[in-house]
């Protein structure tokens, strides 16, 4: 464990790194927190610094496990336990039912609940302990809530939105292309570097979740824009920086210096607004968009997978209930035979007046 001191610098470094975006330092985080016994500590650091040198969670990532994780180990001190092996499925049981008597909502309690269990998975893959009481414990049911997206003309109305005749504007429709045409999350967005984009042959290169990269693709209107953002603007950007060497990053500040993620979710809002769309805009739903508008043209799911950088085909799933309620709509306003003219979608409609539609039949 020599490397951990120098991971824990690394971590806080990023966490005062979060808390100047707007985020809250670890010290703050831990204020009015009962002291762990060094045994539980040890584990819990232990957890903390293998997500951040093996998985590269964020600083994000880390402080929600930290104070999460910490929340259970609080929980079973209080329960009597000193050695995590004496956590067993009743205990764990116990600790669900907290949650809920805590009034935390239901994703919540679930996403704590997957945490821990991978807090137990990590320490039993090291044989720090036998059993994970946790693989069978299951959290709150969630009902599956379709993402929300825009429609290809309000994507057209948001991209119109920036005033390209102003550096700032120019960058801003740049970035608009890239989320929309890569389909990349935000952290991507932001943590590319001028070296990760390949303009002639219309890619960008992207490290997602899990430092996991990938190739996303450009096109032509975002390599334009991107283009002309690289050749005019962002020479403009680099030279207000006073200080250091300029910054690799992608998209610069006025300073010369990497955008931020909260700066990108403002800049996308106040677009929105500009373009007169009602939606709550952000950069996940043009992600979203990006999804949904290639499963309606016509794209191969798997190929959707891939573009989106998941690792698991379910997750990509959920956007195919979203094209199928669009190819409803085409259905019902295109056949002859459809038997109505209203674009509505027939799993809101009554088979009779008295039978509601059976969820088979939808």
């Amino acid at each position: 464990m020599r490397s951990i001191p120098f991971l824990w610098k690394k971590r806080w470094a990023s966490e005062r790194t979060a808390a100047r975006m707007g985020g809250v330092s670890g010290e703050e985080k831990e204020k009015g927190r009962p002291a762990l016994q060094p045994t539980l500590e040890v584990c819990l650091q232990r957890f903390l610094t293998y997500l951040m040198a093996e998985r590269d969670a964020s600083a994000y990532t880390l402080r929600n496990y930290q104070r999460e994780v910490q929340e259970f180990l609080e929980f079973v001190q209080e329960e009597g336990v000193s050695d995590l092996n004496q956590v067993d499925r009743a205990v764990a049981r116990r600790f669900v039912a907290w949650l809920g008597s805590q009034g935390y909502a239901p994703a919540s309690v679930a996403r704590r609940v997957s945490e821990v269990r991978s807090f137990f998975r990590y320490l039993q893959r090291i044989h720090w302990v036998v059993a994970n009481p946790f693989e069978r414990i299951a959290g709150p049911r969630l009902p599956r809530r379709l993402p929300e997206y825009l429609t290809q003309d309000e994507v057209e109305r948001l991209l119109a939105a920036p005033d390209r005749t102003t550096p700032l504007g120019v960058r801003n429709a740049a970035i608009l292309e890239v989320l929309y045409s890569a389909g990349v999350r935000i952290g991507e967005l932001v943590a590319l570097n001028v070296s990760n984009v390949n303009l002639e042959a219309g890619e960008i290169r992207v490290w997602g979740k899990g430092a996991k990269e990938r190739v996303a693709f450009l096109g032509r209107p975002a390599q334009t824009a991107l283009r002309q953002y690289l050749e005019y603007v962002r020479p403009q950007l680099a030279a207000g920086r006073k200080r250091g060497r300029p910054s690799p990053a992608l998209f610069l500040n006025q300073r010369g210096e990497r955008l931020t993620a909260r700066s990108v979710q403002n800049i996308l809002q106040e677009l929105a607004h500009a373009a007169g769309i009602e939606k709550h805009v952000t950069p996940h739903v043009l992600r979203h968009s990006f999804a949904t508008h290639l499963l309606e043209g016509g794209a191969d799911l798997r190929a959707v997978q891939e573009m989106l950088g998941h690792a698991n085909l379910y997750t990509t799933q959920i956007y195919t209930h979203v094209s199928q309620r669009h190819m409803r709509k085409v259905y019902l306003q295109s056949h002859p035979r459809a038997g109505s003219d209203e674009p509505a979608d027939v799993s809101d409609q009554p088979t009779s007046p008295s039978q509601p539609m059976s969820k088979e039949e939808t």
